[in-house]
């Protein structure tokens, strides 16, 4: 068996499903797989799917758990912004007036945001 025909499996952390599953099917919207008394998996497409796992007590990764390759970030970060996602702007990154960050260099711009329990999530359009 080959890692690479496997088909990926993201798991995030949530202390309160109740506001995590409408954050991940509304918000961001994806597909709701199915649910049990532990966790609600959610459909990422071409077979990858996140395993929202409920965790009482957890506070957020403050890493990035979860990115997304897009095409054009700009779009991408404005149509979450009108369903009500905030991007998190770091001090001293010098991220520009929608929260994207390009590196000196080039190469890559991102833009991060959160999900209701904290948990990192980010957009990166590759140059």
């Amino acid at each position: 068996m080959s890692l690479l025909t496997a088909k990926p499996i993201a798991f995030i952390l949530t202390a309160d499903r109740t506001k995590a599953k409408p954050f991940y099917a509304g918000a961001l919207g994806l597909p709701i797989l199915s649910e049990d008394d532990f966790a609600v998996t959610f459909d990422l497409g071409d077979g990858a799917t996140i395993r929202l796992t409920d965790l009482p007590g957890h506070t957020g990764a403050s890493h990035t758990v979860l990115g997304w390759g897009v095409a054009d970030i700009r779009t991408a970060a404005a149509e979450l912004k009108a369903k009500g996602v905030t991007f998190r702007v770091y001090e001293g990154f010098g991220q520009d007036a929608d929260a994207i960050w390009s590196p000196p260099g080039g190469g890559a711009q991102v833009a991060w945001f959160t999900d209701p329990d904290g948990n990192v999530l980010s957009l990166t359009q590759f140059a």
